[in-house]
C-alpha cells in the first residue's frame, strides 16, 4: 500500500502557486512566496492529510517540457514551505511535465507527482498532449524510485484523440504505465467526475481512485463513499474562487464531514 494511504479517505490539499518569474501574470516573488507559505499553512491547520504543489499560475502552460527555471523556483519556494509545514506532498508541473515533477520531488522529499496525461494523447488548450510513460519510469528508476506516480485518467479541460472506455484507459495507465494511483475529475476545474464513473473506476482498478476535481463539503460523502481519496483546491478557497487564497475555515468543514467517514 502507498504509505500516504495507509489512513483512511485521504485528503490532499492543493497549493496553486501565483505565477512563476518569466510567466505572462509573475507580479512578485514576495508576493508569490508569502502566498504558497500562507495556502499551505491554512491546509495544514485545517487538516488536510497532504499538500499537491502545482504551478496553476503560470498560465498558457507549456505543453511539454517547462524551462529550467520553472523547476528551480518550484524547488525553492516547496523547500521553504516545508520548514513551517510537516506534511507529506507530491508535485505536478503543468501542463504535463513530468520529467520536471519528479525531479522537484526527488530534490525537496515528495512522495507523489501527478501527471495529467501519463499514457496515450489527449487533445487540450495546449494542443495535442502526449504521455510519455516510457520515460517517466526510467527517470524515476534513476532519480526517485520511492515517488510515486499518481496518474490522470480522461483529465478535465481535454479530448480524447482515440475512443476508449473508462476502463481501457484505466488499464492503460496501471497495466502499461505503471500508475501507482489513477485520478478521476470533471470536464473542468471545480466540477467533480460522476458518482458513476468513479463507481465503475473503483471495480476496474487495482490501484486507489482518487477525486481530481470538485470535491466539497456537500458531495464528499457520496464521492468518498467510493473513492479512496480526493485532491480538493477550488472549493477550499475564500468564496469557492479558485483564483482565491485558502480558507482555513472552509478546509476544517471539509474535514468534519471527512471524520464523519473514516
Amino acid at each position: 500500500m502507498i504509505k500516504l494511504f495507509e489512513k483512511e479517505k485521504v485528503i490532499i490539499g492543493v497549493v496553486h502557486l501565483l505565477a512563476l518569474p518569466g510567466s505572462p501574470r509573475f507580479t512578485s516573488e514576495e508576493g508569490l512566496r508569502r502566498r504558497a507559505l500562507s495556502d499551505a499553512l491554512a491546509l495544514y491547520h485545517g487538516g488536510v492529510d497532504a499538500l499537491l504543489f502545482e504551478n496553476y499560475g503560470d498560465v498558457p502552460f507549456s505543453p511539454s517540457r517547462v524551462e529550467p527555471h520553472v523547476i528551480a523556483f518550484m524547488t525553492s519556494i516547496i523547500e521553504e514551505v516545508k520548514r513551517e509545514v510537516p506534511l507529506p506532498f507530491g508535485v505536478n508541473v503543468l501542463r504535463n511535465d513530468a520529467i520536471a515533477a519528479l525531479a522537484i520531488a526527488a530534490a525537496t522529499s515528495g512522495e507523489f507527482i501527478r501527471v495529467n496525461v501519463h499514457t496515450g494523447a489527449r487533445v487540450a488548450w495546449e494542443g495535442i498532449i502526449q504521455g510519455r510513460a516510457h520515460e517517466t519510469l526510467r527517470y524515476r528508476e534513476r532519480i526517485g524510485r520511492g515517488i510515486k506516480i499518481f496518474a490522470d485518467v480522461a483529465v478535465k479541460h481535454s479530448s480524447p484523440l482515440t475512443s476508449l472506455s473508462l476502463e481501457e484507459e484505466i488499464a492503460s495507465n496501471v497495466d502499461r504505465g505503471l500508475a501507482d494511483a489513477v485520478i478521476l475529475t470533471g470536464r473542468a476545474t471545480g466540477e467533480p467526475p460522476s458518482v458513476e464513473e468513479l463507481k465503475r473506476a473503483t471495480l476496474a482498478s487495482e490501484v486507489p481512485v482518487i477525486v481530481g476535481s470538485g470535491l466539497s463539503v456537500e458531495n464528499c460523502a457520496a464521492l468518498l463513499s467510493i473513492a479512496d481519496a480526493a485532491i480538493v483546491g477550488t472549493s477550499l478557497k475564500e468564496g469557492g474562487k479558485v483564483s482565491n487564497p485558502v480558507s482555513e475555515e472552509r478546509v476544517k468543514a471539509l474535514m468534519r464531514e471527512v471524520a464523519k467517514l473514516r
